[in-house]
């Protein structure tokens, strides 16, 4: 009898097992590998996306308690967007609430207001991009410091502030022209009067060695003759002001507004100043 043959089929099928199982094994490993490679890929792109996601958060400003103000200019400028090159008040309360700005300054062509109440100069500095940079002002005035120093800051941490805002603003709008308005002495924080003085002495003295820039002071001109502030000039909270404060801020700073320049026009040196903005108030 021939075994040969059956020996031989035998070992075929197990070869052919082998075979199977190898193959099978094979594409078990392929299916790993493509799984483990989607995965990889899955997961860098989240890693990408959370990281751009962070990204963007950092770089969008976080506007806090300022939020309701920010998305009412906002609305504003979708509605209608101001034009370049105008004239841009920006600060604290006493800003925000000139509410007959635009008719008090009729002849200059473009005013925008972006006060927001209870601001300080260091949330200023914060939005500056936001506030100032995106409507392309010729000039912006800043109000605010007051309220700096009425939750703790000094002096020397408003002027910081204050370089930093201006430093922003020049490094996108190199000839727009910057200029300060003194803080004010209000009977609410005259505990704060030499601290004020400080600050203002202080800025005043940084803005004579900028080219372009000023100083306006306000404070002296709110004094009377006692060296107190005139009491008419503020609402019955000893804080913000009367028709009659903004009627003598309206006198001081109109003068001080300058007329668009031509086209080309350099910018006016370091420590040319406008004529209220010799001293800081004393």
């Amino acid at each position: 009898m021939n075994t040969s043959r059956p020996a031989a089929r035998s070992i075929a099928h197990s070869v052919a097992q082998t075979a199977s199982r190898k193959k099978s094994a094979t594409r078990a490993l392929a299916a790993l590998l493509i799984a483990g490679g989607l995965l990889a890929a899955f997961t860098a792109a989240h890693a990408q996306t959370q990281t751009l996601a962070a990204s963007a958060q950092q770089a969008a400003p976080q506007f806090g308690r300022w939020q309701s103000s920010m998305d009412a200019f906002a609305a504003a400028d979708k509605e209608r967007f101001p034009a370049s090159e105008g004239v841009l008040f920006v600060g604290s309360s006493t800003i925000r609430m000139w509410k007959n700005m635009a008719q008090d300054f009729r002849d200059v062509p473009v005013v925008i207001n972006r006060g927001f109440g209870g601001s300080t100069m260091d949330d200023c500095n914060r939005f500056v991009r936001t506030l100032v940079n995106g409507y392309k002002p010729r000039h912006v005035l800043v109000y605010a410091g007051d309220n700096d120093l009425a939750e703790g800051r000094s002096p020397q941490q408003v002027l910081e502030s204050f370089t930093s805002f201006v430093a922003t603003v020049r490094s996108e709008l190199p000839d727009t022209r910057i200029t300060y308005i003194s803080i004010k002495p209000s009977p609410l924080r005259a505990s704060l009067m030499p601290k004020m003085r400080e600050a203002n002495a202080l800025i005043s003295s940084y803005v004579a060695t900028l080219p372009n820039a000023g100083y306006i002071d306000i404070h002296t001109p709110m004094l009377g003759a006692d060296g107190s502030p005139k009491p008419e000039l503020y609402q019955a909270d000893r804080l913000h002001m009367t028709d009659a404060g903004y009627k003598l801020w309206h006198s001081v700073i109109a003068a001080q507004l300058q007329p668009p320049a031509p086209s080309g026009s350099p910018a006016l040196p370091a420590g040319q100043q406008m004529a209220t903005s010799a001293t800081a108030s004393r």
